[in-house]
């Protein structure tokens, strides 16, 4: 029971926070804490477990009350190159970051 999420417009330390307060935990226990956690990769992670959930929903004999999130890892993506325009002609480079979340969960 494994869900994925690729090329998220959010920066993997930001969303490594948040992954590591839900990490190991019940899934009903985890959808309440992101819920009431204001950031914005609580409501990405939190759409992410959701479709763990419902995947897991579809096997035969799985009980999804007693799901546990057994893994859950951020990764890097690839990283979008900007520049912005600063004075007497020069330029300096943001880069906006991206993110693969996956989900995986297990029984008991």
């Amino acid at each position: 029971m494994k869900a994925q999420a690729k090329y998220v417009r959010i920066s993997p330390r930001k969303a490594r926070l948040v992954a590591d307060l839900v990490r190991g935990l019940v899934v009903d226990k985890a959808m309440n804490i992101l819920k009431f956690t204001p950031n914005k990769a609580a409501g990405i992670i939190s759409s992410v477990l959701y479709s763990a959930i419902s995947n897991a929903g579809q096997h035969a004999g799985v009980n999804v009350d007693s799901l546990r999130i057994s893994k859950i890892v951020v990764d890097e993506g690839p990283t979008w190159k900007r520049f912005m325009p600063r004075s007497q002609g020069r330029a300096n480079r943001i880069c906006k970051r991206t993110s693969h979340i996956t989900v995986v969960l297990s029984e008991g």
